[in-house]
């Protein structure tokens, strides 16, 4: 590569990087002719509320998964609820959770009487790191929530063997890595249930929506009579559910609006071929940025047979003490100065979070967390060293949904030119605050 820069950085005067117009190279989801045409068909037969679009996707799901079983839902929150609910959790049960991703994969065991417990990351992965777990296991521990945080795979065989060990139910949650593998197996597939978001800020983006699969018909069904009214019916065969037919358990209502269906069946379609675009874009973003002091890449090992899917809300690690103890945030606003994007952190950990000490949300009058709890959960103390300072540690970076080599080249100029004169940013530099982040990962172009 070579990308004319100058050596003065852009931030303090100098030209910047990054001179092409961006285009159509962060625009996503791909939207074609086909989606319009499939969701113009849908409301021009006014059929929006029904399922039997959305039964046709999830048979698509089935097959692209290899999956016995999946269920559309109206977003991802409400599939990991039902995930939740389809394994059994219940009041006054556990879920194990990693710390620091969206909300939605620990904070829906509130809604079940349950609660959660939090673990800490691996500081290489990002995801919950399975040596974290085994101590957070308590008499009332029912089920795992496995994040596939940034679209890495977490460590799917210790796990498994964990919950093997102790009689638990692994929830997978997708969202940010939907098509993804880890060891040749398709995320979602490996745990006892996986669930996704398919809003349109994800890798596989449809409208707003989610998806729940699995290969256990108990589960499945458990799952359907949370919020399916009109599906929990005659042809139910678990012997708990059948006397209960023909009203939704949960009192939701969480069938997927059949114009995200429709959109749905058309993107899945192409979907692979576009992941496979982005991953030769990302990885020659993040070849061209080896050896560069200060940057690693978040990504899965060459010939593991594991892979980032879409590359949700791609990330880096950051090694500040290579570049002079400069701070990510200083470091993210050169670089964005030279026409490129990053922002410093990640999301913020849930366990500090006001919600998870003291608030009571529906008047038990005590804090929610533990209003059901047989033990105090509340983890105040630095229980979680990784997921405190994980913030400071890493930065979005451009997600490219399009391989092309000069625009790639540029971006990856801008990193490696505020990196290589690191120094002229150390005067100015303010550091960080204490937690570096947001409580959810906004949609940077």
């Amino acid at each position: 590569m070579t990308v004319e820069t100058g050596s003065k950085l852009a931030l303090l005067g100098g030209t910047k990087a990054v001179t092409l117009e961006d285009g159509d190279m962060f625009k996503w989801p791909i939207v074609t002719e086909e989606d319009e045409q499939a969701v113009l068909q849908v409301i021009r037969e006014g059929n929006m509320s029904g399922s039997d679009i959305t039964m046709q996707l999830e048979e698509d799901f089935k097959a692209w998964l290899g999956m016995d079983y999946a269920l559309g839902f109206n977003n991802g929150t409400a599939s990991l609820q039902a995930a939740m609910y389809g394994v059994g959790v219940g009041v006054g049960d556990e879920v194990i959770c990693p710390s620091v991703t969206y909300w939605a994969s620990g904070l829906q065991a509130f809604n079940l009487g349950a609660t959660v417990v939090f673990a800490d990351l691996d500081p290489v992965t990002l995801c919950i790191d399975p040596n974290d777990i085994e101590h957070r296991i308590g008499e009332r521990t029912k089920a795992i929530m496995v994040v596939h945080y940034l679209g890495h795979p977490a460590d799917m065989d210790a796990i498994m063997a964990i919950a093997a060990k102790h009689n638990l139910q692994v929830i997978e949650d997708v969202s940010h890595a939907q098509g993804g593998y880890y060891k040749g197996r398709k995320l979602g597939t490996i745990g006892h249930v996986g669930a996704m978001s398919l809003m349109a800020g994800k890798s596989l983006a449809i409208g707003e929506a989610g998806m729940l699969v699995t290969n256990d018909l108990a589960i499945y069904e458990r799952a359907m009579s949370l919020g399916h009214y009109e599906r929990f019916g005659s042809q139910i065969v678990s012997p708990e559910l059948k006397p209960y037919t023909g009203l939704p358990l949960g009192a939701y209502k969480y069938r997927m609006h059949q114009v995200s269906s429709a959109m749905g069946r058309v993107q899945l379609k192409h979907y692979d071929a576009r992941c496979a675009e982005i991953d030769k874009a990302m990885n020659y973003f993040w070849d061209l940025l080896d050896g560069v002091p200060g940057l690693r890449p978040h990504r899965t090992p060459p010939g593991t047979d594991s892979t980032m899917a879409g590359w949700y809300a791609a990330h880096g690690h950051y090694v500040s003490e290579e570049l002079g103890g400069l701070s990510v945030t200083r470091f993210c606003e050169a670089v964005r100065a030279e026409g490129s994007l990053a922002g410093p952190g990640c999301n913020l950990p849930m366990h500090m979070h006001a919600l998870l000490h003291d608030a009571d949300v529906y008047g038990h009058g005590k804090p929610t967390r533990i209003a059901h709890a047989v033990r105090d959960v509340r983890q105040l103390d630095a229980s979680l060293p990784v997921s405190d300072t994980i913030g400071q540690k890493v930065y979005s970076i451009p997600w490219f949904k399009h391989f092309r080599p000069e625009a790639i080249e540029q971006h990856a100029a801008a990193y490696r030119k505020v990196a290589e004169n690191y120094k002229e940013l150390l005067e100015d530099d303010r550091g960080n605050a204490p937690f570096v982040g947001g409580w959810h990962l906004s949609n940077r172009r």
